[in-house]
């Protein structure tokens, strides 16, 4: 089932819907394409009643209107936003959760405030060591263990974090944050999964030691190893990862022609510099070529002409991209992350006729 925009429905309500990544034809997602991901029903926040909270280990707590907001020096970035949980049908055995295909992921230019420059504004105290941005939307989370009572939706960046680039923003792609991605003001945090990018925030608070909430250690969180020990850790920084959009899924492509693959890259801090493509199953790999250039924290989109075999049947297509820091994405999915952080490659059978 498909909204008016074309958006693919994963959950009515909350709402939670995904791009059709076969469409993908522009650097810059348009806002009525852009991915939803919602935890609860959206709050009806209004620009004029808006408030945002700045306080905890602050020196000088703040309380800022909409209006104050978008009065102080603005910036703009480029980011690329995905879903922890994008990629969740091609897991088998199933997992729980919302089974996103290939578009639970977008760029968009955002506009709005460092939240450096808030903190700056608050005065951090001397022992500031975590920010947990939170916002209005409230309930109770789907997947066990549950809470007794309803909360918030909030996660929280290391302080460093917090300093470098996170933007509290209140444009998208050149206008208002819409109503499913935040109105009035929403965090962006570039480089981490799209669970870290708060929607409908009303309150910073910083912190003096780590943050425990629900959706930092309950939910979006995997299992790492110290010392033979068992450690929840949160999710963060996304995995570099590449996706092809054409050929889609079982699409059926004329035998003996040039067919043009295309697709996106993205991922981690380093510099994603080579896509690779293979139309064999894995047996031989190709270069791609980049049709962006490199942009920290935002895809890099890629081609491939592809001439098609001569002999009919079903074929295998998969990309994998490389980074500056020599890390290639891996073949196989990380079990410990459970049902995110599905970046391993990812095969497309298409039928050659």
């Amino acid at each position: 089932m498909t909204t008016l925009s074309g958006l693919v429905i994963r959950q009515q309500e909350p709402r939670n819907l995904e791009f059709p990544f076969e469409r993908l034809d522009s650097y810059l997602t348009p806002v009525e394409s852009f991915y939803i991901r919602s935890h609860f029903h959206a709050p009806g926040l209004q620009s004029d009643s808006y408030r945002l909270s700045v306080g905890g280990a602050v020196k000088n707590p703040l309380v800022l209107t909409y209006d104050e907001l978008k009065s102080l020096p603005a910036k703009t970035v480029v980011a690329t936003l995905e879903c922890a949980g994008n990629s969740r049908v091609f897991l088998v055995p199933q997992k729980p959760g919302a089974q996103w295909e290939l578009g639970a992921v977008g760029t968009a230019e955002w506009t709005g405030v460092p939240l450096a420059m808030l903190l700056d504004r608050a005065g951090l105290t001397d022992k500031a060591c975590d920010v947990v941005l939170e916002g209005a939307d409230r309930g109770q989370p789907a997947e066990p263990p549950k809470p007794p009572d309803p909360i918030s939706y909030s996660r929280s960046v290391p302080l460093d974090k917090a300093l470098e680039d996170v933007l509290i923003a209140y444009g998208m792609n050149g206008v208002d944050l819409p109503h499913d991605h935040g109105f009035p003001v929403r965090a962006i945090v570039p480089g981490h999964y799209g669970m870290a990018s708060v929607k409908w925030l009303t309150q910073v608070l910083v912190l003096e030691e780590q943050f425990q909430g629900y959706w930092q250690t309950s939910d979006y969180a995997y299992w790492d190893e110290v010392d033979g020990i068992p450690v929840r850790r949160p999710l963060s920084e996304i995995k570099l990862k590449s996706e092809i959009a054409r050929p889609a899924t079982l699409e059926v492509v004329p035998k003996g022609q040039l067919y043009r693959v295309y697709g996106a890259a993205w991922g981690g801090t380093a510099d994603i510099v080579s896509v690779e493509l293979t139309t064999d199953g894995g047996l031989t790999w190709a270069a791609t070529d980049f049709l962006d250039p490199i942009r920290p924290h935002a895809w890099r989109r890629w081609s491939y002409d592809w001439k098609t075999p001569d002999q009919p049947g079903r074929y295998t297509l998969m990309s994998r991209a490389k980074n500056a820091a020599g890390a290639s994405q891996p073949d196989k999915f990380d079990e410990r992350y459970f049902s995110y952080v599905v970046h391993h490659t990812l095969p497309i059978e298409v039928i050659v006729q």
